[in-house]
């Protein structure tokens, strides 16, 4: 993710918690990083319908499917990427973005600012993964 949002404006833990100017930096942080994966996605369809050449060798051919395959995982990975970061921005508008999912409590602006995304305090995902992590070991 490259721009942060507000010409090097970044919150800060002793402002208004959620004032307009920190709503509008995760806006625009959020609304800069679906535009670079959008523009990403752009190039590799672009890129995925001009290699469309025939490769006679089938080692190349066999090479260029698995290249192909990866990208479209990747693509796929930041589809899914682009619905939280909708979601995202849709608790922006109706003011639940900086609460915490699973405890109702505040997400620290450090934490949005590094996953802006996020939707669990540190201390719930961490809960979260460790019983991911149990259910998994099973």
């Amino acid at each position: 993710m490259a721009a942060n949002g507000d010409n090097g404006y970044t919150p800060l833990e002793g402002e208004t918690f959620m004032s307009d100017r920190q709503r509008e930096y995760f806006r625009r942080k959020l609304n800069t990083w679906k535009d670079e994966i959008l523009r990403e996605s752009r190039e590799t369809l672009a890129a995925l319908q001009t290699e469309n050449e025939n490769h006679p060798d089938l080692a190349d051919r066999a090479s260029s499917e698995t290249d192909r395959a990866i990208e479209l995982r990747a693509r796929d990975r930041q589809r899914k990427l682009i619905s939280k970061i909708e979601q995202a921005l849709n608790r922006l508008d109706d003011g639940t973005y900086v609460y915490c999912e699973e405890t109702g409590e505040p997400i620290s602006l450090k934490r949005l600012d590094a996953r802006p995304i996020a939707t669990l305090t540190i201390e719930a995902q961490e809960r979260h993964e460790r019983r991911e992590r149990v259910y998994r070991d099973d």
